[in-house]
């Protein structure tokens, strides 16, 4: 039997989702195919061979982007088992099923992808009635023993996105060392599926991964974890053995503010087994705001924890919810104003200056009762429901910004140049003051920040 794993679109990395199942549905004794379609084009003649056709899900715009090749594929083959799996599967399971996506899976998927390739198998040896049918949603938080992801076939890593660093690019490789999250933030789209859970991928499995992704000339590795400190006993033995194994390379890891501040004393561990930089998702300087998204940190802890990660060296790249409903004009330029005080413009990716709170089918955000009076009904194109400002001059300020960043981005421009095109269109004076001019100076006085080149977050 063959089997057709598809991405559309992860993040400017090789997928995970596509290399760990692509394991266990090759033990099951399936031909398996891995198509990235975010890099390559759609193989239309894996497709019409194929039994099973599933297709990875980790986010929104992949969700989207699915949404246009499935009427494709099932025109190609309209016989083919089709499953959605991931993070936004389930999330979205009638919208799938009415595509014709038969099978839902969420949580850990892969043994659920095994089992579904056993039920096609019996199918197809005749020890059933016609076809295996459609399956309901299945939402996984079993403790897996994982299998190394199998990368083969997968394009190589130099066609995603690169680290910039130190005046050169390296190739980047990715791996997962745990999934889900112990936190319940509101506008996250993990916690409506692991409600509080989180998963460890074994240390041995990802540390093998990361050998062969070494081997396949990787000089990076991205760790793709919602948060790499939900199990900080986990996380910090893979990166010592990662650094005494392979002392040369460098990472990346997301983590979130508030474990930055309780496990202050055990970042520099990070520092030293090569982390080039820490993603966390701050989202808003505004206490309201932070507290309605239930993200677990104050302003100050944020101020405290620039502080403490610029004192030892680790770099913090903040990503943020810019636009929401309770954002006013002036708390948009206290976000600019901020960013400068604490000298991290050059941390922030442009398209965080623009990015505007998604909600999504099943949403936490729905417990609130101003979201509730203010979101339209769900848009089954846009996979949101949509809602606009009451203030419609921030709805205008959005767009104006995410459509600037989008053309100065493409012609190259630096991140410090965006940034001051988003301080003009904000209405902030051109003028410095005494604390910006400073920060300019330290800011060229230090080494370019590093950065991947993969500029879309969600």
């Amino acid at each position: 039997m063959n089997a057709l794993l598809v991405s559309t679109y992860d993040l400017g990395r090789q997928p995970f989702g596509l290399a760990s199942p692509a394991a266990w549905l090759e033990r099951e004794g399936m031909t398996v195919r891995c198509l990235d379609l975010a890099v390559e084009p759609l193989d239309e003649a894996a497709v019409r061979a194929a039994d099973l056709i599933a297709f990875y899900l980790p986010m929104h715009t992949a969700s989207r982007l699915a949404g246009r090749v499935i009427p494709r594929v099932r025109a190609l083959n309209p016989v083919a088992h089709l499953c959605g799996y991931g993070l936004y599967a389930p999330m979205n399971e009638a919208w799938l099923r009415g595509l014709g996506v038969r099978s839902v899976l969420g949580g850990e998927f892969e043994a659920g992808l095994a089992a579904l390739a056993r039920g096609l198998s019996v199918v197809q040896a005749g020890r059933d009635l016609g076809r295996l049918g459609g399956t309901p949603a299945l939402v996984s938080h079993a403790r897996l023993d994982f299998l190394p992801p199998r990368r083969d076939g997968l394009p190589a890593l130099e066609r995603y996105a690169r680290l910039r660093i130190q005046g050169e690019e390296r190739v980047v490789g990715a791996t997962e060392a745990s999934r889900g999250c112990k936190h319940l933030c509101r506008h996250c789209p993990i916690p409506p599926v692991y409600g509080g859970r989180f998963r460890i991928v074994q240390r041995e499995v990802v540390l093998e991964d990361i050998r062969r992704q070494v081997r396949a000339g990787a000089l990076h590795i991205t760790f793709g974890d919602p948060d790499f400190f939900n199990g900080v006993g986990h996380a910090l033995p893979i990166v010592e053995a990662l650094h005494r194994e392979h002392p040369d390379l460098t990472y990346d890891v997301t983590i979130k503010i508030e474990h930055l501040l309780h496990h202050h004393a055990r970042l520099a561990t990070l520092r030293d087994t090569g982390c080039a930089f820490v993603t966390s998702a701050v989202e808003s300087v505004d206490d309201a705001v932070l507290a309605r998204l239930a993200k677990g940190h104050t302003r100050a802890d944020f101020v405290a924890v620039a502080g403490h990660m610029r004192s030892i060296g680790l770099v913090l790249h903040p990503t943020f919810v810019a636009f929401t409903p309770w954002i006013t004009l002036e708390g948009y330029r206290d976000l600019l104003r901020t960013l400068v005080a604490l000298d991290l413009t050059d941390h922030v990716s442009p398209i965080q200056l623009a990015i505007r709170l998604l909600i999504p089918r099943g949403s936490l955000l729905m417990e609130l009762d101003d979201v509730r009076s203010l979101i339209e009904p769900f848009d089954a194109d846009a996979l949101v429901h949509r809602w606009r400002h009451p203030d419609p001059r921030v709805d205008a300020l959005q767009a104006v910004l995410e459509r600037m960043v989008a053309e100065a981005t493409g012609r190259g421009e630096s991140r410090r140049e965006i940034f001051a095109r988003a301080w003009a269109v904000a209405g902030l004076p051109a003028r410095r003051v005494p604390h910006e001019r400073a920060a300019a100076g330290a800011a060229e006085r230090r080494p370019p920040v590093p950065y991947l080149t993969e500029p879309w977050y969600c």
